[in-house]
């Protein structure tokens, strides 16, 4: 596809997400600027066309859309400090992790610089980059959004714009990823349970696919319940979760799998049951979670 009619993006940082982003750019069109510490990653998107910039200043100035895919917040103000200059008048979109709070940091800092901040965050693994439902949310200068949103789509058919607030994004991500770590691990410990039978882990792979369906089906249910305040709905209740919990130590001594992960969890139900909670929907915990109650 000729690229001389499509927008110029520049992507700084070519972690495996950020030779994805590049690449999608690419595969799509754009004339596809890229800058990374290690020259050697770059090579084989200049294969595919993408121009490697020498200096990340010669990167920022290359395109009007400037995309980085760094660690953190602070890696990318440290990574483009050298290109400060090079800043003003251009729309940076900062892909990477971070709380709220290094995010406002980051706007206020491109902001003394000149240019337009949209902060945003790929919600998938890089191998799913370009994809229809891939999600991308971002928030801050809805300008920016606007008059690139249509070279963004590239990267995700499913891109969001949440408002103006700069860390709103980080808020999500955060928000949202809390709930991937205990899943996993979850997973992973039904994985030792099932190999100390002798059992292939991929056997349980198919249920546990129809239990995660399961919890997303109850997440409307439960957001619903948690913005109302009204937890009386008992149907997966507090005392039942605590009735689970006492099964946690029957599985640690006959597959002997390490159980403790669960203790903080475990204990956070109890106390959501002392606190008059226990014939209450487990949604409850929610209010268990916030500081001073």
């Amino acid at each position: 596809m000729a690229g001389d009619n499509r927008t110029p993006v520049t992507v700084i940082g070519l972690g495996s997400m950020g030779r994805a982003l590049a690449a999608a750019f690419l595969a799509a069109g754009h004339p596809t600027t890229v800058w990374n510490r290690t020259p050697a990653r770059a090579r084989p998107l200049v294969q595919k066309g993408a121009v490697h910039a020498v200096s990340v200043a010669d990167a920022v100035a290359a395109s009007g859309l400037v995309v980085t895919c760094l660690t953190t917040f602070a890696d990318t103000r440290t990574a483009l400090r050298p290109a400060a200059g090079a800043l003003r008048g251009r729309a940076l979109v900062t892909l990477n992790s971070g709380s709220p709070a290094d995010a406002r940091e980051t706007a206020a800092w491109a902001g003394t610089h000149g240019a337009r901040l949209l902060a945003g965050a790929v919600k998938n693994v890089p191998a799913a980059v370009g994809a229809p439902d891939t999600l991308l949310c971002y928030s801050g200068d809805r300008g920016v959004f606007e008059e690139y949103g249509e070279t963004l789509r590239v990267l995700g058919g499913d891109t969001v714009h949440l408002g103006e607030e700069p860390d709103l994004a980080a808020l999500y991500e955060m928000a949202v990823g809390a709930m991937l770590l205990p899943a996993l691990v979850g997973f992973f410990q039904g994985a030792a349970a099932v190999q100390a039978r002798g059992l292939r882990v991929e056997s349980m792979v198919r249920f546990a696919g129809k239990w995660l369906d399961m919890i997303k089906a109850l997440l409307p249910v439960y957001a619903a319940e948690i913005d109302r305040g009204d937890y009386s709905d008992g149907a997966s209740s507090v005392d039942l979760f605590l009735a689970g919990a006492a099964h946690d130590g029957d599985l640690a001594e006959e597959a002997n799998v390490d159980t403790a992960w669960l203790a903080p969890l475990n204990d956070l139900v109890r106390r959501a049951a002392e606190a008059g909670h226990g014939p209450h929907s487990i949604a409850a915990l929610t209010e268990m979670l916030r500081k001073g109650a």
